[in-house]
């Protein structure tokens, strides 16, 4: 079993086997925030914080008999000490979450954590109910803002769904192009209709244009940085030069959104042929903005 769900049957446990799904999220936000190295991370959503890659490890552990879930809570499954498989660290941790906050209700988690994390809290629609006048301001005040017209590409590589996601919010990017050729992938919540509905759900539209791409056949032995260069030569001669509707799309979809980000695999942007595109739109006419790479 992955070692973070491990961390979630503790958290259970320790709460006498039962929380609500929210009051979950919220503590194990609590718990990863005293991590040095946080188990899941978190993206602002509907109820504040919450990590769609832990909900994921919940339905799964659903799935496989050691939790049961009703509509609005989860039960631990089982009489197994999950708190034993703990790290030294992790278990101080645990036991600081369960006297801080092992009498909180949903509802005063919730204001705790929109309280002291404002940022989690701006797509909350609970929000304005919870907060007084003031506190609700400051919630607003740390939604990102950008006024710019600016074209990123991004790579999910390395990263977590819910860090890249955070990238995205906090460039307050409007668009999320995926140049990919096959918009598939083994990493969780980046594959075409999961990161579509990721994305939806936290107010950024996505696109798919694969034209741009690089089949995967010619992918094949890059093991080198001359290697990569090589393949970006072949790309630059020949798909760039019959894709330029696509590139024109990226160019007007730009100027009329404001925020868009190109994105593929590689987290190092001379890996990545989204570094070529993006110098292939900058030099159409009309371009008079900004590139930037996140």
């Amino acid at each position: 079993m992955f070692y973070r769900r491990k961390i979630i049957l503790a958290l259970l446990q320790a709460f006498e086997g039962h929380l609500p799904k929210i009051s979950l999220q919220k503590l194990l936000f609590l718990f990863a925030n005293r991590q040095t190295k946080p188990d899941y991370d978190f993206v602002p959503y509907k109820y504040g914080c919450y990590s769609f890659s832990a909900n994921a490890d919940i339905t799964a552990m659903v799935g496989h008999g050691q939790l049961s879930e009703d509509q609005t809570s989860f039960t631990k499954i089982g009489s197994v000490d999950y708190v034993k498989t703990l790290n030294e660290k992790d278990k101080k941790i645990l036991i600081g979450i369960k006297t801080t906050y092992g009498k909180m209700t949903t509802n005063s988690l919730m204001k705790l954590t929109y309280l002291n994390y404002q940022y989690y809290a701006i797509n909350s629609v609970k929000a304005k109910e919870i907060l007084n006048e003031e506190q609700y301001l400051r919630v607003l005040n740390a939604k990102p803002v950008n006024n710019n017209t600016i074209l990123y590409t991004i790579g999910y590589e390395g990263i977590s769904l819910e860090e890249y996601l955070n990238r995205l919010i906090k460039n307050d990017v409007q668009v999320l192009v995926d140049v990919r050729n096959n918009a598939l992938s083994m990493k969780f919540g980046f594959s075409k209709t999961q990161l579509k509905t990721f994305c939806a759900s936290l107010n950024i539209e996505y696109l798919h244009i694969p034209e741009v791409g690089i089949q995967s056949d010619q992918r094949q032995e890059l093991k080198t940085q001359t290697d990569y260069d090589n393949l970006f030569d072949i790309y630059k001669k020949q798909n760039l030069k019959k894709t330029l509707s696509q590139q024109q799309q990226i160019l007007n979809l730009l100027k009329d959104r404001k925020r868009i980000a190109l994105t593929c695999f590689e987290a190092n942007i001379c890996q990545c042929h989204r570094k070529h595109l993006a110098e292939a739109i900058i030099t159409l006419p009309e371009w008079n903005y900004e590139l930037k790479h996140i």
